[in-house]
């Protein structure tokens, strides 16, 4: 699991340094009278990763609030959340929980223009829903609570769940508000657009100056790195400790096929010198007198392999004649 959160973040990190590389190397550009004159010029007529600051102005019609007086603006969004605690059966606590159950949004076309009015000059915003950093203002919200009585109170005891209400807002980009947008800005028909780049770069439209929105997206570059580290700190770790415990166990598998083999000769030996055929040597035979049935189970190892006068006669400290272990206890086996 390390691995492959390690993995994903591997291949995240560079994309949001990418993103953050090209915001930095992205082309800063004025709106003013000039600026058609320059796109013209330009090969493709064309910036193709542009920073434009400028104020929000209506092309045609407006957005008005629902709730707000004379609040105007170009994009409206009116969302409905429901929010409920639920009953977590792991903690036996009441967790807050919220789920949009319904959400709206409205835009009208619209531009940025110079924050001097004598200046003409206007870029028109398309798809401004496709941008990154859209931070509306938020212009109403309210909270409707749910009325409660002694029947639902009992029913949401035993369904778990206990509504708390409906959380309403509106949002809104509204006209004069100062926004830094970063895109694809072309020249098209004599009309000057901003729109999402082409190349793979992010599209912004912020409320957030320039400078600021930098820092922001450095400081997320910062923390995808911490993470990184952490995520690799811990996979690296659980690779040496898994590495480690084959190692140990592969080496402890060694040494008891190691030892088996040594019992193995041994035993031979042992029938050797009292002139026993290998076949006439029963299979639970004890291993040491090679005479008697095996009637013990060695523990912790769980060797069965001697009969309990042999035990009794092995040196202290007692270890088992496969194995070599210390046994720490006798259990006495019964054939039936």
């Amino acid at each position: 699991m390390s691995q492959v959160c390690l993995y994903l973040l591997l291949c995240y990190v560079p994309f949001v340094n990418l993103q953050s590389l090209s915001l930095q190397e992205a082309k800063k550009m004025s709106i003013d009278q000039d600026l058609k004159n320059i796109l013209s010029e330009t090969p493709g007529r064309c910036v193709p990763y542009a920073v434009i600051e400028g104020v929000v102005r209506n092309v045609k019609e407006t957005l008005s609030s629902q709730f707000v007086d004379n609040c105007k603006g170009v994009i409206e969004r009116l969302t409905l959340k429901e929010e409920k605690m639920v009953w977590n059966r792991t903690t036996h606590l009441w967790n807050s929980t919220e789920k949009v159950i319904h959400q709206r949004t409205n835009t009208v076309p619209f531009s940025l223009g110079s924050h001097d009015e004598d200046i003409t000059a206007a870029v028109r915003v398309i798809r401004p829903l496709d941008a990154a950093e859209l931070d509306l203002e938020t212009t109403y919200e309210n909270f409707h609570p749910t009325v409660q009585s002694l029947s639902s109170v009992i029913g949401h005891f035993i369904s778990g769940e206990r509504p708390k209400g409906i959380h309403e807002t509106e949002e809104m980009l509204r006209v004069g508000d100062s926004i830094t947008g970063v895109g694809e800005l072309v020249l098209d028909n004599n009309l000057i657009k901003l729109q999402p780049p082409k190349q793979g770069f992010r599209y912004f439209l912020t409320r957030l100056d320039y400078e600021s929105l930098l820092r922001k997206q450095g400081n997320s570059v910062r923390l995808w790195r911490i993470l990184t580290l952490v995520f690799g700190v811990a996979a690296c770790s659980t690779l040496i400790f898994i590495l480690w415990k084959r190692y140990v166990h592969h080496r402890q598998s060694k040494k008891e096929r190691s030892m088996l083999e040594e019992f193995k000769e041994q035993q031979k030996k042992r029938m050797r010198e009292l002139n026993i055929e290998e076949s006439n040597v029963s299979p639970t035979s004890c291993t040491v007198c090679l005479s008697r049935e095996r009637s013990c189970v060695f523990l912790e190892c769980g060797h069965v392999c001697a009969c309990a006068q042999c035990y009794d006669a092995l040196p202290e400290p007692k270890k088992c004649p496969i194995c070599r272990a210390a046994i720490d206890r006798v259990v006495p086996l019964y054939n039936s």
